[in-house]
C-alpha cells in the first residue's frame, strides 16, 4: 500500500468502538497466547546475552577492586565511559529486536485472525530485505523517545500511540521508506489516539494484573495481549489488500 493511499483511508477512517475492539482482542489472544509466549522467550534469550556482557566488566571489576566505585575514583569513571556506551549500543539492540519480534508477532496475529496457511515465523522481519529498513526505523523511534522524555516525560503518553502503531504499519507496509511510516504512524495515531491509548493502557494493565494472579510467571503468558489491540485499530481503520496478503503468503 503506497502512503498515499494509506493516507487516504487514516482520512477516511471509521469510528471505532472500544468494546468491540477489546472483545475481539481477547478472542484473538485465544489462539496466538502460544506465539506471543514463543515471541517473548525468544526475544529474552537474544538480548540475555547482550545484558550479561554489559555487566559482568562492571561486576568482575568491583569483585577486584571493592573500593573502584567510590566517589572521586579515576577508574571508577574511566570504567564508566565504555559501559555508557555499550548501554546505548545494548537499547538499540533490544530496541531491533523487539521492534523485529513484535512485527512478526502481528503477522502471525493476522495468518490466525483471517485463517491464513503459513508458518509462524518469528524473526521474519529480523533477515533480509527487512533488517536494514527495520534498524533504520528504531533508531527513529528511539529518537522519538528520546526527544519527548527530554521534554519533561509528559509528550512521551503522545507518542507513545504513535510509536505503537508504527510497528504495526510496519509489519503490513514494510515497503514503505521509514520516513513514510514514521508518518504514517503520527497519521493514524493522532486520528485514532484516545482509542488507541485507552486501549493499549486498559489491555497492559490487564494483562499484568492476570498475570500476577498466576503468581507472576503467568505475565509471561499474559503479556502479549498488550500488543493486539494495536493489530484490530489498524484493521479496522486501513484494512488489508488481497494482493498484499497473497506477496505475504508468497514469501513465507
Amino acid at each position: 500500500m503506497t502512503f498515499q493511499e494509506f493516507e487516504k483511508r487514516v482520512q477516511n477512517a471509521k469510528q471505532l468502538d472500544f468494546g468491540d475492539i477489546f472483545n475481539k482482542s481477547i478472542e484473538l489472544f485465544k489462539k496466538v497466547w502460544v506465539q506471543g509466549l514463543v515471541m517473548l522467550l525468544l526475544s529474552m534469550v537474544i538480548i540475555l546475552p547482550f545484558y550479561l556482557l554489559m555487566y559482568l566488566p562492571l561486576i568482575g571489576a568491583g569483585m577486584i577492586d571493592p573500593y573502584m566505585f567510590e566517589q572521586g575514583s579515576g577508574a571508577s569513571f574511566a570504567l564508566m565511559i565504555p559501559f555508557l556506551l555499550f548501554a546505548l549500543v545494548f537499547g538499540l539492540i533490544a530496541t531491533v529486536v523487539g521492534f523485529g519480534m513484535r512485527a512478526g508477532f502481528y503477522r502471525i496475529c493476522k495468518m490466525k485472525d483471517l485463517n491464513e496457511i503459513g508458518s509462524d515465523d518469528y524473526f521474519f522481519y529480523l533477515k533480509k530485505p527487512y533488517l536494514g529498513k527495520l534498524i533504520k526505523l528504531s533508531l527513529a523511534t528511539f529518537g522519538i523517545s528520546l526527544v519527548a522524555v527530554l521534554l519533561c516525560y509528559l509528550p512521551i503518553f503522545y507518542v507513545i500511540v504513535p510509536i505503537t502503531l508504527m510497528n504495526v504499519i510496519f509489519a503490513f507496509n514494510p515497503e514503505q521508506s521509514v520516513s513514510e511510516i514514521v508518518k504514517s504512524g503520527f497519521a493514524l495515531g493522532n486520528k485514532k489516539w484516545l482509542i488507541t491509548f485507552g486501549l493499549v493502557i486498559v489491555s497492559s494493565l490487564l494483562a499484568s494484573m492476570v498475570g500476577m494472579i498466576m503468581c507472576f510467571v503467568g505475565i509471561f503468558v499474559t503479556a502479549s495481549f498488550a500488543y493486539i489491540p494495536a493489530y484490530y485499530i489498524y484493521k479496522e481503520s486501513i484494512g488489508f489488500d488481497s494482493e498484499e496478503e497473497n506477496k505475504q503468503i508468497e514469501n513465507i
